[in-house]
């Protein structure tokens, strides 16, 4: 099998964001600069000769991780160790093993891969699902949310964390757009939740803004803060579970009829 049609094939591959073998012949064709019925004649009529050569060159043409889930992961772990400012497109690429062009492909710039990566990261689709659903008792309500919240602040790598300090940093940079994107969607979620307890007479009605950030606010503050906390007081300070539970009663105390 000439190295060619093999290059070919993975060039191909990182273009469409797929494995080998998910790519149409036509695209691999292309990517060689030759025709569909040159490139068949050549293979024997088979496409199963070009999967078994790029198997032998190393690379599994059915197995591989696609382009989109390696740089999403990828720019995740550059977020945690370096900041948001690591993030470019040369950075992922490398550390996903592609090109910039496939990541073009894929997301269409850099913003693009942004806003797929904070959408993994981010508690905004655990709150919609939740929404979608809602609990009928406050309780149940305020620690759902709070589990949401938890699970994205701990979650690895820590890119929400990272979020926040490059939006303490710069408020005008990429955090703050970001953040801005996801927020009325994150805000329709909760005001579908909080309302519904209003309309049942388990909340005030007070301004919305207002009664999410008394929500959210206590225990968002209290996950960044964690890691310092923990190696500053160590036992002294209650594990996530009670600081959780803590922060719901205190909240539902404030904010009920």
């Amino acid at each position: 099998m000439d190295k060619e049609l093999v290059d070919a094939a993975l060039a191909a591959a990182e273009q469409h964001g797929k494995d080998v073998a998910d790519v149409p012949l036509r695209a691999i064709a292309a990517a060689a600069g030759i025709s569909r019925s040159t490139l068949l004649r050549r293979l024997g009529g088979s496409r199963a000769r070009l999967d078994e050569a790029v198997r032998q060159s190393g690379v599994d043409p059915g197995g591989r991780v696609p382009v989109r889930e390696r740089a999403i992961e990828a720019a995740a772990e550059l977020i945690n160790r370096n900041g948001l400012g690591a993030v470019t497109l040369e950075a992922v690429a490398v550390a996903a093993q592609c090109s910039p062009t496939s990541l073009h492909a894929v997301f269409g710039g850099r913003d693009g891969l942004l806003a797929c990566m904070f959408d993994r990261y981010v508690p905004v689709p655990d709150l919609e699902v939740l929404a979608a659903d809602p609990p009928e008792r406050i309780e149940e309500t305020v620690h759902a949310v709070y589990r949401a919240l938890i699970e994205a602040f701990s979650r690895e790598p820590r890119v929400l964390p990272a979020i926040f300090g490059d939006l303490f940093s710069r408020p005008d940079g990429t955090a703050a757009r970001m953040l801005k994107a996801n927020l009325p969607r994150m805000f329709a979620s909760l005001s579908t939740l909080l309302t519904s307890q209003i309309e049942a007479g388990r909340l005030r009605p007070l301004p919305l803004p207002l009664l999410i950030q008394l929500m959210i606010g206590p225990l968002a503050v209290h996950m960044l803060l964690r890691p310092t906390l923990q190696d500053t007081l160590g036992d002294l300070l209650p594990p996530v579970e009670e600081v959780s539970r803590t922060f719901a009663e205190a909240f539902i105390r404030a904010a009920a009829p």
